[in-house]
């Protein structure tokens, strides 16, 4: 395996460049053998959903949803376009290139900034699996904690927002800060070491090896994204609402679907991408569980968005240098109505 990381690297990209070229990556969709009966159309519906990295655990949802025909049953012919390095998921959606994206609310945020009208209406992570990965041996047990470790080198990529919200909240002033190596074998390595991490994927990685990797969760320093939304054009919201809704309660569907019983949808993941192997995959469907639906949340508010988190990432990105103020409304960033259709 190469690796499974998230390096999500630096989004200020020129919207128009995004316009100019679509990423050409390949796509993968489930054959349907018969069109929808319940559909009110005669033929399914074509749709491409774009992701933002390589199929992964993060996506399962929306796998569980094409493998298990649950977007056949809405009269959608869905097809899903991996992602990867660099790609502009969030300006092929708001320039009509594809017809729906997953990505992160931070990035939603930024490109909304630079006048991509993408609108993300369902959010099935609820607490961002974004972490820095320390050893347990380190004595280290939560972020404000690196203020003090000497001698301690972390690696992360310095200009994403969770890391500059992390130097603004953290005194890293004796922190060696190194560019992150998109892989395990350096904190296998140093035990004064640390690195950016998704919580389901790089700490299984270093266990196989026999690490002892402990993460520190950026959601408790206050810093947490909604990850993995589901992101449509606002012209498609406006004028093709029921289109809109058939996709989001499909892949609501989907995730519930994954959370309960991911197994198939995994075998499915592993052969879209031979790097995802069916045990880490295991390991990820399992700890996306509580991120999904953490302690007293309803799991009929399953993909809730609140105005409230919005508008809290929206003057923490404003504070760290992200965005500049006034730039983008956060309100405007996400819509809930095709989540109360689907109660």
């Amino acid at each position: 395996m190469h690796h499974v990381c998230h390096p999500r690297l630096s989004i200020g990209i020129c919207l128009m460049m995004a316009l100019a070229g679509c990423q050409q990556a390949a796509s993968t969709s489930v054959p349907s053998s018969s069109s929808s009966s319940t559909s009110e159309l005669s033929k399914p519906t074509d749709i491409t959903l774009a992701l933002n990295w390589f199929p992964e655990a993060e996506h399962g949802g929306f796998y569980a949803a094409l493998v298990h025909g649950y977007y056949e049953s809405e009269g959608l012919k869905v097809t899903i376009r991996p992602g990867g390095p660099g790609v502009r998921v969030i300006a092929d959606v708001a320039s009509g290139v594809v017809n729906f994206g997953v990505d992160n609310a931070d990035k939603l945020l930024v490109w909304r900034a630079q006048q991509a009208d993408a609108v993300a209406v369902m959010g099935p992570i609820q607490d961002s699996p974004r972490c820095i990965m320390v050893h347990q041996s380190s004595g280290l047990t939560k972020l404000e904690d690196l203020a003090s470790k000497r001698p301690f080198t972390l690696g992360i990529n310095s200009d994403q927002p969770f890391a500059q919200f992390l130097k603004k909240r953290v005194n890293l002033a004796d922190v060696q800060i190194v560019k992150y190596p998109g892989n395990v074998a350096q904190f296998l390595e140093n035990s004064d070491y640390g690195q950016q991490a998704y919580s389901f994927s790089e700490p299984f990685l270093a266990q196989q090896k026999e690490g002892d990797p402990l993460c520190l969760m950026l959601s408790e320093l206050g810093f947490n994204t909604y990850t993995s939304l589901l992101i449509a054009q606002r012209e498609m919201i406006d004028k093709q609402p029921e289109l809109v809704e058939k996709m989001t309660r499909a892949s609501i569907r989907g995730w519930q679907k994954y959370l309960a019983e991911p197994d198939a949808t995994n075998k499915y993941i592993h052969e879209q991408n031979r790097e995802m192997g069916l045990d880490v995959l295991e390991f990820g469907a399992a700890e996306l569980k509580p991120l999904c639906l953490p302690k007293h949340f309803p799991t009929e508010r399953f993909g809730e968005m609140t105005a409230e988190r919005w508008q809290t990432l929206a003057d923490q990105m404003v504070e760290i240098g992200s965005l500049k103020a006034d730039t983008v409304k956060a309100e405007e960033a996400f819509t809930t109505k095709f989540l109360k259709s689907n109660r």
